[in-house]
């Protein structure tokens, strides 16, 4: 026994056996009135709660929880009260407290939190949290408690300020840290009504309740629904906005500071900059977080032995966030919180940050790396790395090395799972999966891979060959997924980004591209997905930089074996025919009866993402039709050159660009040298007429020889 002496554990035991042997209601209740005394004066280690379960089971309990009439003289909810006790005793049990007929009374627990409190049926009250702490702490528990009403029922206990309100606001803390998505889906007024009084008390509180609160408040700002979506919300996030300027604005300590850190990162990441007003204390108030920010990650990352203190990591995570928060702000063009002054400070203050953040980086061991922290820390040193180019360019050149190790190493250990949700990057949650550092360093490198200096060390740190293993494996992610994938994926924007570096190399650096293997199984990979991802008009973006990105590379690696006439090569060539071709169609021109040239309506809402891409891919196949005898005839098979022929017959030749001209006859003329055939189908379309037309001289005199 854990207390009480032989005598107690004695008389407890003779109360098990009177009821194991009651033979009457009045015997069993005389017994559980000593047993609950017992169980209330804390006198029953594991070993007598488990002796008392098997006495009782589940059946006493639940007897006394519906018998509505109190024994002569006792209070009102005397049974009931009995039942509770009984059950709580259970539930210091884990797998008892994991039983269905526990998780079956988790509507009278919310009852009773509902119900009127006197100071008869606190104890009532007690047992309730502490059953319903047991059951959350279970595996199934926390989602009998979402589905069965228990997040209502603990916001209105807490907003009641009822016995026990404390209490609640803790369970409530615990749910929302296991299960906040479907918390907010299920019950999201009610939480709206908690975050308002936690917000008000915030704004209101003048002592320490105001630190207090800045590390419970996080827990109650959803991710989703946007809180500025709903007037309330919009209230509560104006609450918190001036509690926190109030805070950010005086002086602190730094257990003060850090709390208020904490919070204002974790509104940016549910609300970006939007519960920021736009006025002048807004701008200001933002310049301040951005500042605080970067001092913070400049004071801990530059000390020769940082991070030893507990906590560090996660301020300076937090502040990463509102870094980031920076840099889009100061890029902002649109309705702009920060006047240009303040933008020129901030890029200034970040860069020291960001000096800051390099400096850490350089002195990782290889033992640290599966640490979550140098996981953020190179996040948002891409974020960095994809905006601002020029700025030190020569501190990150120097870390490439180190970058690309980290990212082939994380990239080769967690391949399988690179594609699952990453998690936030103020978050812990989900450091244990593998994690998906390149896709944050791709925009970077993909404006390092056009200047030669950083070109030159991703290469020889096998950045490409990495990359090329990346490429395929995010397509096989994309892939894998059924129908049209909307809105625009993670997976889809770094195969974008991934072309656009590859055709940075292809451009700059041919040879690699002809020596390296892993670029043939590129090319292989390329040659087969654009004929899958053509007709899915959603992928139209992804579509033209794969197309313009093979068709380049087809031009290096013409002699190769997958180029010679195989049927995916086939098939890539009639796509790419397709991409292009579909790009412009003929429209009646305003007020008028004539037909003007235009961009397609499916092309239109992404022209300005592929104007560019169009145009090299035109002057791509140009230069491939020589290249491949047996290109021509695909291209005849595609039907392009009469739809071709009769798109320019039609169309006002005022309303098709010198540009377009340029590239039309390149395509023609090549098709026109290499194939009879061609030439004839030209020729049968008034090909020579339409030439002359738009002063397509080099093509006419090829038609007339």
């Amino acid at each position: 026994m854990a207390s009480g002496g032989g005598d107690g554990a004695s008389a407890l035991r003779k109360c098990l056996d009177v009821l194991r042997d009651a033979r009457n209601d009045s015997e069993q209740f005389a017994a559980l009135l000593l047993v609950t005394k017992a169980v209330r004066a804390g006198e029953v280690d594991s070993r007598t709660r488990r002796q008392i379960f098997d006495a009782i089971g589940f059946t006493f309990p639940n007897r006394l929880l519906l018998s509505s009439q109190p024994p002569a003289g006792c209070p009102q909810h005397t049974f009931q009260a009995l039942g509770l006790t009984l059950l709580a005793c259970f539930c210091t049990d884990p797998e008892l407290a994991a039983h269905s007929q526990i998780l079956n009374k988790i509507p009278t627990f919310n009852d009773i939190l509902l119900s009127p409190c006197t100071p008869d049926t606190e104890p009532m009250v007690e047992d309730v949290y502490q059953c319903l702490s047991a059951v959350l702490a279970t595996s199934r528990g926390p989602r009998e408690l979402v589905t069965k009403g228990t997040v209502s029922a603990l916001c209105q206990a807490y907003l009641s300020c009822s016995y026990g309100s404390e209490r609640a606001l803790a369970l409530l803390l615990g749910l929302l840290a296991v299960a906040e998505a479907k918390c907010w889906q299920r019950d999201a007024p009610h939480l709206l009504a908690v975050l308002s009084k936690l917000s008000s008390d915030f704004l209101k509180s003048e002592d320490m309740t105001k630190f207090e609160l800045c590390q419970v408040l996080p827990h109650f700002i959803p991710l989703s629904p946007p809180l500025t979506q709903d007037s309330q919300g919009s209230e509560c996030l104006h609450r918190l906005y001036k509690g926190l300027a109030n805070i950010l604005g005086s002086k602190l300590s730094q257990s003060q500071r850090d709390p208020a850190l904490k919070l204002a990162a974790c509104l940016v990441q549910a609300c970006g900059s939007e519960w920021i007003p736009a006025d002048r204390a807004g701008s200001k108030f933002l310049a301040l977080l951005v500042n605080l920010a970067c001092v913070e990650v400049r004071l801990t990352l530059e000390e020769p032995e940082p991070l030893e203190l507990e906590g560090k990591k996660e301020v300076v995570t937090a502040c990463y966030v509102l870094m980031e928060m920076g840099i889009q702000e100061c890029l902002r063009e649109e309705k702009p919180l920060l006047e240009e002054v303040q933008k020129m400070q901030l890029m200034r203050i970040m860069e020291e940050a960001f000096g800051a953040v390099i400096f850490y980086l350089r002195q990782v061991k290889q033992e640290q790396l599966q640490d979550p922290f140098i996981f953020a820390s190179v996040r948002i040193l891409g974020a960095w790395m994809a905006e601002e180019t020029a700025s030190l360019k020569q501190e990150i050149c120097q870390l490439l090395p180190f970058l690309v190790h980290y990212a082939k190493k994380l990239f080769q250990e967690g391949s399988p799972a690179a594609s699952l949700p990453q998690p936030e990057l103020g978050s812990t949650e989900g450091s244990g999966l593998p994690q998906d550092a390149l896709r944050f360093l791709l925009p970077g490198f993909c404006h390092l891979t056009a200047e030669d200096r950083p070109r030159a060390i991703l290469i020889s740190e096998g950045a490409p060959a990495l990359l090329c293993e990346y490429f395929l494996q995010q397509w096989q992610v994309l892939s894998s997924k059924p129908g049209s994938l909307l809105p625009l994926t993670s997976t889809e924007m770094s195969l974008q980004t991934l072309c656009g570096i590859f055709l940075n190399l292809v451009v700059t650096a041919p040879d690699l591209i002809r020596q390296e293997k892993s670029f043939s199984s590129l090319m292989d990979v390329l040659l087969k997905s654009l004929p899958l991802l053509l007709p899915q008009k959603d992928h139209l973006v992804l579509a033209a930089n794969i197309a313009t990105l093979g068709l380049l590379m087809a031009r290096i690696l013409a002699t190769s074996a997958a180029l010679q006439d195989s049927q995916p090569a086939k098939e890539f060539f009639r796509a790419t025919t397709c991409l292009l071709s579909e790009a412009h169609t003929a429209q009646a021109e305003p007020g008028g009866d004539s037909l003007a040239l235009a961009v397609s309506p499916t092309y239109l809402r992404v022209w300005d993402d592929i104007q560019e891409l169009w145009f090299l891919g035109m002057q791509a196949l140009a230069s491939c039709v020589p290249l491949l005898p047996w290109l021509p005839q695909a291209i005849l098979q595609a039907q392009w050159l009469p739809e071709l022929s009769e798109l320019l017959a039609h169309v006002t030749p005022a309303s098709v660009h010198f540009e377009l001209v340029a590239a039309f006859q390149a395509v023609l003329l090549e098709l026109a040298k290499a194939s009879e055939q061609c030439r004839d189908v030209i020729l049968a379309h008034q090909g020579r007429e339409w030439a002359n037309l738009y002063g397509m001289a080099a093509l006419e005199q090829c038609l007339s020889e």
